[in-house]
């Protein structure tokens, strides 16, 4: 299981709820944070999970894959995040 995956399941995140997360991430990453911050993860463990995806990236394109979701979405999405 993806390690991001797996601390959400840890902290009673349920499966749809990761599933709107990462819908969330895939459509609007800024909209993801809003929806992050509703799940009520503590901020030490919301700091490890941030820690984790800024030392390996490649963990969110993984987690979208196994959640059955398009990673070009969230590649479209941060293009987007980038344009001035």
């Amino acid at each position: 299981m993806n390690p991001i995956i797996a601390i959400l399941k840890e902290h009673n995140v349920s499966d749809a709820q990761i599933q709107e997360l990462f819908q969330a991430l895939t459509e609007n990453p800024l909209m993801a944070m809003g929806t992050i911050g509703q799940l009520g993860i503590a901020p030490e463990k919301l700091q490890q999970l941030m820690a984790l995806v800024m030392q390996n990236p490649a963990l969110i394109k993984e987690a979208v894959t196994e959640l059955g979701l398009d990673f070009a979405k969230v590649e479209a999405a941060k293009a987007q995040l980038q344009k001035p």
